[in-house]
């Protein structure tokens, strides 16, 4: 510690008093400022245990928890494992010893314990994971008063959303595996456990005056609602697909979801607790309701389904407390998964469904007649309607559906419902027309950011070549504003944008909404040509460096990243352009005059012996932006050809030199990586020389120039602090390998020539890509969402036609480009693990190829690559066979989402592996209980036959068709045994 004035607790106590509760910032800050050094200190350990211990105050203890997680999380230097457990130990026994301890102090130790224990999941002492106890360790606060009770549940259920919750500091597949381990060990035992203390809560009374008991209440439906949400097979959905989300309860669960005493629980406390409480309860009913259908067969999942409904229909029966908004909010959505997890033809065979059908439809029509009661929860009710109606040409249940009845009702209510808020939304015109007019004094960002989206959504609806044209609506703007018809709403829209530019220029939010809206408007066929003729846009597309547009940050000296907008903008005006271009090169060269006059001053600013380096890489990076948006409109090859040959070979030698003198400094490289990927992309085929041109050939040496330039140069910065890896090295890494892949795949290079002409432009680019991968470690491709896919895109190229590279590769090489394969098979993103696949299969169908050649007696030996390729596999077999077992693993055992793909590469990895393979039926069928085993044989001996020892398409074609049947019929298999198999175990 720096300051020896802090070694006295009565300081340290009072700097937290300072940090908590001064409204004085300059104070706060020094108070900041002196914790932070004594949360870095060497006795901070210790002083945070005299802090608890002996601290008198609040923000003392809270401080001691806050530091000490930060302790026990750091990557560099962990806690001994010893000092860990003592931790642990230390704040379970305080937490029991201090009841009357603050709120935000009990959350802070209680967040401390959840971090131990997640972060020492796999750790051993004496064979014993001593961080795997938490029912055990939460036993004794749930044996106590209800205020203990609070405080062991709560720890249970923070632990669970711990586990549940990625963070960044630490490897994403380090996450996974804790994660799988914690759902396959302990989070059944707490979700019963949690279901049997609602069960004891709500059979005891619960008095509702007691505050106690509605806190313990509370924490007992957050922790159900925890277990629920868990995130079961790593997909890690976001609140965008709600929709569509499934719940992938594990097959060991099935008794909880069996017994309907589980369902009728949550149905039970919706009536009998307050409203308040409700919405939890409701949430858990949707998880509930959205069990994967796989989890029963069609007989239990009939009988589930009709408890829910019972349920749904007392609860329509009843229906005071949907008054409530949350409540009304989360019934809406139980309602969608309904229909979302159900079919018609099973909703229809429910005993009650003719009455809940009725009631489901009144309830529509009500809240359709009262949209502003809860305008966000209505799109669930008509996504249930919807699918209901989808569903209809598809049953084939004789019981009525009655949906010929109630749509129509359904239909006419919404359709009544928007036409009397027409009147209510056309003043939000009248409005902007108000606020603009005084923007020169001064503006709200709410609204105006509320304006932007009523543009976006009016643009959706009214705008657009695929929109019909609502002769009602232009009939009441006429009226009202005089607007009569798109082109005069497209000149509002238009005015719109340039004012939010002109006034709104220093604020991120609203200038990006203001271009993205331009931006959208932009896209469409007919749209965009009656833009162009209006008079406002004709005046950007001459003015667009002017200082009526400063706002891009041409003037901004000092920060480079406003200027990320000049992108957006530029590709608006490059769709504008492309529309009033056609073939006329000189009005093309008057709309280029600004960015020509910027290269040329950028390369006389380089030939100079001295120059303004800040200067010259403000004027460059805002350039390459706007580049880049125009070359991102340019899809059409007589416009993109006029921007390749104006850049083309006159301003490409001031790109290389950028990266050479910058890049060590992402703000400048990373625009100008970005616009090179984007003009190797031949997007809409729009890269097509003629025969005799050598221009495709020169573009990819220039990729491969500036690829090998940066690549080179970025691997001498040493080592890199975590948290800034991906800022300063592995995003320019992760453009280049897009950059490649484009370049590769464009179809425009006859790669061919450059080994037979003795170019090394290839090999250059290909070997700087080894190098780059390299120097990232596994975690890390996967762990950076954009590294992983532009990655292993590139990868899927390279083992498609570029074999012979890799084979030749050394083989310290060859296995980590095969690891970080067997790796990505399990990844979160389905494109990835769709890409690895593709890689595999390339991988094994070349192997499987030159191993039939040697095996037989030609006159042409295999390659040097080839021969040298093949003695490595046959050294190493555990790979190929280690991702055998993982593609089984998740095609048997887990929700594949891409079953076709994985198919692909699976019949030549059994090929190649016929005695493992055989080993690792065997142990799966003998994994399963006695009376399974011969159903499991039978399986595996269908998804065989017919198949042949080659990889001919109709052979592979022909194996995907069986391992559809496979699968399907090894769920079934699966589902109707008593008890789950543990897949980590099987497949280890």
């Amino acid at each position: 510690m720096r300051d020896p004035g802090l070694q006295s607790l009565a300081q340290l106590e009072n700097l937290c008093k300072q940090l908590y509760e001064t409204t004085d910032t300059t104070t706060r800050l020094q108070a900041e400022k002196a914790l932070v050094e004594f949360t870095n200190s060497p006795d901070c350990l210790s002083k945070c245990q005299l802090l608890l211990e002996r601290g008198s105050s609040s923000y003392s203890q809270l401080l001691a928890a806050t530091c000490l997680t930060k302790l026990v999380s750091r990557t560099n230097n962990p806690l001994p494992l010893e000092q860990r457990i003592d931790i642990r130990n230390y704040v379970l026994n305080y937490l029991a010893t201090r009841p009357k301890l603050a709120t935000f102090v009990t959350q802070a130790l209680i967040q401390l314990y959840a971090r131990i224990t997640k972060l020492g999941w796999f750790d051993c002492q004496k064979d014993d994971y001593v961080f795997r106890n938490a029912i055990t360790d939460v036993t004794r606060f749930l044996q106590d008063s209800v205020e203990y009770c609070i405080i062991g549940v709560t720890i249970l259920s923070q632990l669970t959303n711990e586990i549940n919750q990625a963070d960044t500091t630490h490897p994403l597949t380090k996450h996974r595996k804790i994660a799988s381990s914690f759902r396959d060990s302990s989070l059944f035992d707490i979700f019963t456990l949690s279901c049997n203390l609602l069960k004891q809560a709500s059979g005891k009374n619960l008095n509702l005056n007691d505050e106690s008991q509605h806190g313990l209440l509370m924490q007992l439906l957050k922790l159900t609602h925890s277990c629920l949400n868990f995130d079961f097979i790593g997909t890690s959905t976001d609140e965008s697909s709600d929709d569509l989300c499934t719940v992938q309860i594990p097959t060991s669960w099935r008794s909880a979801f069996l017994d309907s005493s589980t369902l009728q629980l949550f149905f039970d406390l919706y009536h009998s607790i307050p409203p308040s409480f409700s919405p939890l309860v409701l949430s858990c009913l949707v998880q509930i309701a959205s069990v994967r259908r796989s989890l029963f067969n069609n007989a239990e999942r009939a009988k589930f389904l009709s408890h829910l409904v019972d349920g749904v229909k007392r609860i329509l029966e009843n229906p005071q407390s949907l008054s409530d908004p949350n409540n009304y909010h989360e019934f809406c959505r139980l309602l969608a998964r309904l229909k979302s997890n159900y079919q018609l033809g099973e909703l229809v065979k429910v005993e009650n469904y003719p009455e809940v059908i009725r009631l489901i439809a009144n309830f529509t029509v009500t809240s359709l007649q009262h949209w502003e009661f809860a305008p966000n929860s209505v799109h669930y009710l008509l996504s249930l309607w919807q699918r209901l109606a989808a569903s209809v040409p598809y049953v084939k249940a004789t019981e009525p559906h009655m949906l010929e009845t109630y749509t129509p009702e359904v239909t006419k209510a919404y359709i009544t419902s928007r036409l009397e808020s027409v009147h209510i939304i056309l003043r939000v015109l009248q409005l902007m027309n108000l606020t603009d007019s005084r923007l020169a004094q001064a503006g709200n960002e709410k609204l105006e950011l509320a304006m932007l989206s009523f543009f976006e959504q009016f643009r959706k609806i009214y705008i657009g070549d695929q929109v019909q044209k609502s002769s009602k609506l232009y009939r009441r703007l006429s009226e009202v504003l005089g607007l009569s018809d798109e082109t005069m709403v497209l000149s509002v829209f238009i005015g719109k944008i340039i004012t939010n530019l002109k006034y709104w220029g220093r604020c991120e939010p609203i200038t990006s909404k203001t271009l993205q809206l331009l931006n959208d408007l932009s896209i469409g066929y007919s749209s965009v040509r009656k833009l162009v003729k209006l008079s406002a846009v004709q005046f950007m597309l001459n003015n667009h460096t002017s200082e009526h547009f400063s706002f891009l940050g041409i003037n901004n000296q000092s920060n480079l990243t406003d200027m990320r907008c000049r992108t957006t903008f530029y590709t608006a005006l490059g769709r504008l352009l492309m529309v009033d271009l056609g073939e006329d090169e000189d009005q093309y060269e008057q709309f280029m005059l600004p960015l020509t006059a910027a290269f040329e001053a950028v390369a006389q600013m380089f030939s100079a012996n001295s120059f303004n380096e800040q200067e010259a890489k403000r004027t460059l990076v805002g350039l390459v932006r706007d580049l880049r948006g125009i070359a991102f409109a340019f899809n059409a090859k007589t416009s993109f050809m006029m921007l390749f040959e104006w850049i083309y070979p006159s301003y490409m030698p001031i790109l290389q030199r950028a990266i050479e003198l910058w890049y060590h400094d992402p703000a400048c490289t990373t625009p100008v990586l970005k616009l090179m990927a984007e003009l190797v992309h031949n997007r809409s085929q729009r890269l097509q020389f003629d025969v005799s041109s050598p221009n495709g050939i020169l573009l990819f040496r220039e990729t491969s120039k500036m690829i090998t330039m940066y690549g080179n140069r970025i691997l001498t910065l040493g080592e890199v602090p975590k948290d800034q890896v991906y800022a300063l090295k592995l995003k320019g890494i992760s453009i280049c390998f897009s950059m490649l892949k484009a370049a590769l795949s464009g179809s425009y290079v006859n790669f061919g020539v450059f080994r037979l002409y003795g170019d090394d432009a290839l090999d250059n680019a290909l070997q700087t890509f080894i190098k780059l991968l390299l120097s990232i470690p596994h975690s890390d491709l996967l762990d950076y969402p954009k590294l992983s896919q532009s990655y292993y895109s590139l990868l899927e190229v390279l083992t498609q036609d570029h074999m012979n590279f890799i084979a030749s590769l050394e083989p310290h090489v060859i296995m980590y480009i095969l690891s970080s394969i067997s790796e990505g098979l399990t990844a979160l993103d389905t494109m990835v693990c769709t890409g690895c696949c593709s890689c595999l299969d390339h991988i094994v169908t070349y192997l499987f190829k030159q191993l039939s050649r040697s095996t037989k007696k030609r006159t042409t030996p295999l390659s040097q690559e080839s021969d040298r390729f093949l003695h490595i596999m046959q050294q190493h077999p555990e790979m190929i066979q280690q991702m055998l077992s993982t593609v089984l693993n998740i095609i048997i055992f887990e929700d594949c989402r891409n079953q076709w793909s994985m198919s692909r590469p699976l019949l030549g990895l059994i090929l190649l592996n016929e005695k493992y393979f055989s080993d690792l039926r065997n142990s799966i069928v003998n994994s399963q209980p006695p009376e399974k085993q011969q159903a499991m044989h039978l399986c595996f001996e269908n998804l065989m036959e017919g198949i042949e020892r080659n990889l001919l398409t109709k052979n592979r074609d022909r194996f995907t068709q069986n391992l559809s049947a496979f699968r399907r019929e090894v769920n079934d298999s699966m589902k109707s045994s008593t008890y789950g198999v543990n897949s980590n175990d099987m497949m280890s």
